[in-house]
């Protein structure tokens, strides 16, 4: 039988017993939700995404795991922001441009007259750099925090056009019915005579095919990954606009992870930093995609520098709107470290 003073030696004898070199139960990993609505058959743009959950998940006996849904399995896109905010989610890879809106100060990274100089200078978004800084205090005053903007911006947005209605200078884009996105972008363009029409990737082919669009701005991830090279003979390389792919997760529960938790998201967080957007710019767009097109017979025209201060220009008044939006102090601030400019 069991009494009061046996169950007390045996307890004893158990804590000696485990101070001495007993294993102890490891302490339970930290499991955190995570999401994107981009598909693994996106293996440029998922490729840091997916690389920082690997790395998490395959760290042995590691403090945290996430539990990734990717291609919108969980929530859509549109839902993923306000997911993170009620904590549906714990975590959330996003495309800028999709949450400009919500998020202004990420409006800089799709700026016209800003994605070019930013694009072909990447390590301005590092997270170690001022840039990064400054728009991570404006998210934090929301309650946010970004673990990484992937190093730098994907490849900007440039103009596709079908054979009928070609688009190869500013002066061609008068009259034409283009797919278009982001506010940033159909500002842009309305101001050289574009007529915008919102079309989902999904349907672009489609929309190309029937006539619905003449062109597209778009990422050539898109372009590739709804084949739609096949449907338009033109590439004009304008920067429109362009985005990022971050790393995200409210304050609270990023200040709620045991220290060595967060350490690992930061060593993860470092990686695909350094990897994420290079790996989609230079190994899949530069190293196969524009190899691939320019074999299948488009044809790749580069504005002029003429045409991009003119773009820049006229566009003047998108960056006005967009200071408004964010505070002028804070926006001219954003805009000068993305051109590389003192702030």
């Amino acid at each position: 039988m069991t009494t009061r003073r046996t169950f007390l030696s045996g307890a004893a004898t158990i804590g000696a017993l485990s101070v001495a070199g007993w294993p102890k139960t490891a302490r339970a990993a930290e499991v955190l939700t995570a999401v994107s609505y981009l598909p693994p058959s996106y293996a440029d743009l998922a490729y840091g995404s997916q690389g920082f959950v690997d790395r998490v998940n395959e760290a042995q006996d590691g403090p945290v795991s996430i539990d990734y849904h990717d291609s919108a399995r969980l929530v859509s896109a549109d839902e993923q922001l306000p997911a993170l905010r009620s904590g549906t989610v714990d975590f959330m890879f996003h495309t800028t441009s999709y949450i400009t809106r919500s998020l202004p100060i990420l409006g800089v990274l799709g700026l016209p007259g800003v994605v070019g100089p930013l694009y072909e200078n990447p390590d301005r978004l590092r997270r170690d750099g001022p840039l990064f800084a400054l728009i991570q205090a404006e998210l934090a005053k929301q309650g946010l925090t970004c673990l990484s903007l992937g190093g730098g911006i994907m490849e900007p947005e440039y103009v596709w056009s079908i054979e009928s209605a070609p688009i190869t200078s500013l002066a061609d884009i008068e009259g034409k019915k283009v797919r278009l996105v982001s506010f940033e972008a159909s500002a842009a363009l309305e101001h050289f005579g574009a007529a915008p029409v919102r079309v989902p990737s999904s349907e672009l082919y489609i929309a190309l095919e029937r006539g619905t669009v003449d062109a597209a701005v778009a990422n050539i991830s898109t372009i590739n990954g709804r084949s739609v090279q096949e449907q338009v003979k033109y590439a004009y390389r304008l920067p429109v606009t362009g985005f990022a792919i971050g790393a995200f997760m409210t304050t609270q529960r990023w200040e709620s992870l045991p220290e060595e938790a967060r350490a690992a998201l930061t060593e993860a967080a470092e990686w695909f930093d350094a990897d994420s957007a290079r790996v989609a710019n230079e190994d899949y767009f530069e190293g196969q995609y524009w190899p691939a097109f320019r074999e299948a017979g488009i044809e790749i025209v580069d504005p002029t520098p003429d045409e991009l201060a003119e773009f820049d220009a006229i566009n003047a008044d998108v960056r006005e709107i967009w200071l408004k939006e964010v505070g002028a102090e804070i926006g001219q601030q954003a805009i000068d470290l993305a051109l590389g400019q003192e702030a």
